[in-house]
């Protein structure tokens, strides 16, 4: 777990690796750097393995600032961060920030990650930024900025975020580097005089360096694209945290791999499956729906918990999909984009629901 008040690791630090068992929610902070809930000054290479889970708190959450540190973060949520105009993630002083499998979510801040500093460095693969807002920011009003650093982002999905004057990312002169790589999406940002910013994805300020070295085009399917992206396992660590766990209607298991050894159909997520989704196969009761039956669906699996981070599922028969969506009642019906892996039929959703597979035809 992580610790559950304002900390600060340097080199004496006892701990330097920190395994997350549950969601951690910190209470409000400032912009002082002295008073960022997790500040690494110096001592080597940290570590926090998010395990699927998420972390909630300042905006001034995380701030790595000497040339001897260097943290990593792995597969982990932040959301509903900052509410200011400040930077969730700040890197300078020649520190270092790898983030691996990271989504930001549902946060309001100046930015999400600001790296500054000709020797600071940020490396950021397999990341998504979703539904996040850009407040009256202190630095730039854009999602991720390096402002003389080097920043390397390699596979990106950025959706539906807002505010942004400067577009999704933004390098600035002064020797600022920004570097894309493999697969990287931009749909339904917005600008912050409410111009739709799907081509205002980068800009540039000053003198600085963009490579664009993007290896190819995205998959259709946009979530199939992370579905080897699985936490490592989880561990118990001799210091803990004080948790609040999310709250969910059902208690927390692995139901979709018990759905898969016992009916074939498979589920995978971005995190994994013991991230919080969970699954349930559906009779003609389940699914609540007459003419549905009366249609003679094939199977029905839903799907409910930690869904927003992008479920497929795979039936092990051919057919068309069908979505019923949870958020409304009785839930709407809509037709599911579908494709074939292997001989069975998947598709993939962001919200919780029932999919059911129906005769093709």
């Amino acid at each position: 777990g992580l610790p559950s008040q304002r900390a600060t690791f340097n080199a004496s630090a006892s701990v330097k690796t920190f395994n997350m068992t549950a969601d951690c929610v910190f209470s409000a902070g400032t912009f002082d750097p002295s008073s960022t809930f997790l500040r690494f000054t110096a001592g080597g290479t940290f570590i926090i393995n998010g395990n699927g889970h998420s972390i909630s708190g300042p905006n001034d959450l995380i701030h790595v600032l000497s040339s001897n540190a260097t943290l990593n973060l792995n597969d982990v949520i932040i959301r509903q961060t900052g509410r200011s105009g400040n930077p969730i993630i700040r890197v300078d002083g020649g520190g270092r920030f790898n983030a691996r499998n990271v989504i930001f979510t549902d946060n309001e801040a100046g930015s999400l990650v600001s790296a500054s500093g000709s020797t600071a460095t940020v490396s950021l693969e397999n990341v998504q930024a979703y539904d996040n807002r850009i407040a009256n920011a202190l630095f730039s009003r854009t999602l991720f900025i390096s402002a003389a650093a080097s920043m390397t982002i390699n596979n990106g999905i950025f959706r539906r975020n807002s505010g942004l004057n400067h577009g999704v990312l933004r390098v600035q002169g002064g020797g600022g580097r920004l570097t894309l790589q493999g697969c990287m999406t931009f749909a339904g940002n917005v600008r912050a005089d409410g111009v739709t910013a799907a081509s205002d994805t980068t800009t540039g300020v000053g003198s600085p360096t963009l490579t664009n070295s993007i290896t190819g085009a995205c998959p259709t399917e946009g979530f199939s694209y992370w579905l080897t992206l699985t936490p490592p396992p989880q561990k118990k660590s001799k210091k803990t945290a004080t948790p609040r766990p999310s709250a969910t209607a059902r208690p927390l298991a692995t139901t979709c791999i018990d759905l898969h050894q016992a009916t074939g159909i498979a589920v995978h997520a971005t995190y994994g499956l013991a991230s919080g989704v969970q699954c349930q196969r559906l009779g003609g009761g389940g699914i609540g729906l007459q003419s549905i039956v009366e249609a003679g669906f094939i199977d029905a699996v839903d799907v409910w918990g930690y869904v927003e981070q992008g479920v497929e599922v795979c039936f092990p028969q051919l057919g068309e999909l069908l979505f019923l969506d949870a958020s409304a009642m009785p839930r709407a019906v809509t037709p599911l984009a579908s494709h074939i892996v292997n001989g069975m039929t998947c598709g993939a959703i962001e919200t919780p629901g029932s999919i059911v597979l129906m005769p093709a035809g």
